[in-house]
């Protein structure tokens, strides 16, 4: 098992690069993250929202609340302009 990650200073250094967010709702965001604030509010930018792993349309900036974030992590560049992968 690996050392837990302060998600603080996590987030903040994944700013201007591509990440992904899934909701406890299933639904998954993915794009460039523009900022975080203090309790941890997610703003993207340039974002796509995926439903089922299915592409369901492009969205220009999100904010996610942030007791609505199951998980989220950085994208490879590759990946954040592609198809969303498991």
């Amino acid at each position: 098992m690996g050392m837990p990650l302060n998600s603080k200073p996590f987030l903040n250094g994944l700013t201007c690069k591509p990440i992904m967010v899934k909701l406890k709702w299933g639904m998954e965001y993915k794009r460039y993250l523009v900022s975080v604030d203090g309790y941890m509010n997610i703003q993207l930018t340039n974002t796509e929202e995926y439903i089922d792993g299915e592409l369901s349309g492009h969205l220009r900036e999100v904010l996610i609340r942030c007791n609505n974030v199951l998980y989220t992590h950085g994208v490879e560049e590759e990946e954040a302009d592609g198809k969303m992968t498991e």
